[in-house]
C-alpha cells in the first residue's frame, strides 16, 4: 500500500487538497494529513465543508504547530508527499529550509531523503521572488505543478478544471487514474 502525505496550507484553492484526499481515499492508498490553521479557515470559506470533514478521508492526521509528529523525522516512512495547494509563505520556507510547521519540515525531510515531493502553487502573477523560490524548490528535487489545468480535455464545469489538476497530480505519484482525457484521445 502506497503512503502518501498531503498538506494543505491556507492558499485559495484548497478544492484542490479535498479532491485529492477524495481520490486517494477510493485508491489503496494510506493518506496522513496536515491542514495548516490557515487551511481551515480558507476551507469553510471556499466551501461548504469543515475541518472535521476533510480529516475524515485521512488514516491520520496531524498538527501543522506539532513539529515532534511523525512525518517531522526524515525516518517516517512516506512514498510521496503533495503540498496542495502551496501557499507561497510554504513554498518560501521550504525552498529556504525554514522548517516553522509541520508541513515545511515534512515537506524539507522529503527532499533531503529524495522523496517525491510535489508543490501545487495557486498564485497569479507571480513576482521574482516567488520564481526563485520556485527554482530552488524545484533543484532540491521538489516538482512545481502549478494550479493551472489545460483545456485540451473540453472541460464543462469548475468541477472539471479541479479535477484535471488532480490527475495531473495523481499522475506525478504514479496512480492509475481516469480524471481527464489525456491529449489525442
Amino acid at each position: 500500500m502506497r503512503k502518501i502525505l498531503v498538506g494543505i496550507t491556507g492558499a485559495s484553492g484548497v478544492i484542490y487538497g479535498v479532491r485529492l484526499l477524495e481520490e486517494l481515499k477510493s485508491l489503496d492508498v494510506e493518506v496522513h494529513l496536515v491542514l495548516s490553521n490557515n487551511a481551515k479557515n480558507i476551507l469553510v470559506y471556499e466551501t461548504s465543508r469543515s475541518p472535521v470533514d476533510i480529516e475524515s478521508l485521512a488514516h491520520s492526521v496531524y498538527s501543522n504547530n506539532d513539529l515532534s509528529a511523525p512525518p517531522s523525522s526524515g525516518s517516517y516512512s512516506i512514498d510521496a508527499m503533495v503540498v496542495v495547494p502551496c501557499s507561497l509563505k510554504t513554498l518560501s520556507a521550504i525552498a529556504n529550509g525554514y522548517c516553522d510547521t509541520l508541513i515545511s519540515r515534512a515537506a524539507v525531510c522529503c527532499l533531503k531523503e529524495k522523496k517525491k515531493l510535489i508543490l501545487v502553487v495557486r498564485e497569479t502573477p507571480l513576482d521574482l521572488s516567488t520564481i526563485e523560490n520556485m527554482r530552488k524548490a524545484y533543484l532540491n528535487g521538489a516538482v512545481i505543478l502549478p494550479a493551472s489545468p489545460g483545456f485540451y480535455h473540453k472541460p464543462e464545469s469548475i468541477d472539471d478544471l479541479v479535477t484535471f489538476i488532480v490527475g495531473k497530480i495523481m499522475d506525478q505519484l504514479g496512480l492509475h487514474h481516469s480524471l481527464y482525457k489525456t491529449w489525442g484521445t
